[in-house]
């Protein structure tokens, strides 16, 4: 009976516990919607989607011609205007699937003072704003276990319902799935989960040969651990409570083993040429943005996920 009663009553809270979440999420969508679309529209006025050469029926441009290249590239109508041989390119239209995942469990709810957003604020804004930048330029958008991929102009939208409509638990890292061998993947998570947890998910992800980013979401409070004096920190995820009793006194520690964590990440992504960043929420979501889309591109372009210089916005 007593086992019983027990497992009535944490059923009950668990319940309570979506329902708050729901609710929550309800109530900062649409705020966090539009400051995704208003952000997508800033950023996609910069580029030309995906107007590149490559496989396709749309013209993009006239090149001059190369020589070692085949013969039969030559746009022999083009050039017979002047003394210069030129090819007719076109542009790409290979979609891919994009696999966009962010974190929404409870430790991203944080944000310190110094923040523009909490992390999940952030994390969903470039999320939905990504989607959207990837969608006009003709990509298939999903998230693992919530969202088959699509190439609907209403991606936002249909991404946002699928969030309030899922009373799944919140995992901090994204489910167990195998994604196509061209897929790319984003992760956006604070990724403080153990750095077993974090190789296990990367080598189930990239095991049909898929790669793609993990995209480290930090508040700035969380970079420097600016406390003194007794401060009492609480484990969003489990409730545990620690006491510190001279907070300041634990600042080099913590610094020490947020690098070392973070080592060990970069290392793991490096072995599988995937790419891995952190970005902190008093930094512009719109230059998230940009480094994501930018980076995403180059490596459908070129074949490799592999882009050298580190985003530490």
């Amino acid at each position: 009976m007593v086992a019983a009663a027990e497992r009535a009553r944490q059923e009950i809270e668990a319940v309570r516990r979506a329902d708050g979440e729901s609710r929550t999420l309800a109530a900062s969508l649409p705020r966090l919607v539009l400051e995704a679309r208003r952000i997508a529209a800033n950023v996609i006025h910069g580029l030309h989607g995906r107007r590149r050469a490559g496989s396709g029926e749309s013209f993009w441009q006239y090149r001059r011609f190369v020589s070692g290249e085949p013969s039969q590239n030559v746009d022999w109508r083009r050039s017979a205007r002047d003394d210069h041989l030129y090819v007719r390119e076109h542009e790409w239209e290979a979609a891919h699937t994009v696999w966009v995942w962010p974190d929404r469990s409870a430790s991203m709810a944080f944000a310190s003072r110094q923040a523009r957003d909490s992390k999940l604020e952030r994390a969903l804004i470039v999320t939905f704003a990504l989607a959207e930048l990837l969608v006009a330029g003709g990509e298939r958008v999903g998230v693992p276990g919530l969202m088959n991929p699509t190439a609907n102009r209403n991606v936002i939208d249909r991404m946002a319902q699928a969030m309030l409509h899922d009373d799944l638990a919140r995992a901090s890292l994204p489910p167990s799935f195998v994604p196509p061998a061209r897929s790319q993947i984003v992760v956006l998570s604070d990724f403080w989960s153990p750095i077993a947890e974090i190789t296990t998910m990367l080598a189930g992800l990239s095991a049909s040969g898929a790669h793609g980013t993990l995209l480290q979401v930090v508040d700035p409070a969380e970079e420097t651990f600016p406390y003194s004096g007794r401060v009492e920190f609480v484990e969003p995820e489990d409730g545990s409570v620690i006491t510190a009793g001279r907070a300041e006194r634990w600042a080099r520690d913590y610094v020490a083993r947020v690098a070392l964590h973070r080592d060990q990440i970069r290392s793991e992504t490096k072995t599988l040429d995937w790419l891995f960043s952190t970005h902190t929420t008093d930094r512009s979501a719109a230059e998230l943005l940009l480094f994501l889309h930018g980076g995403m591109m180059a490596s459908k372009g070129g074949g490799s996920t592999s882009v050298k210089a580190e985003h530490t916005a």
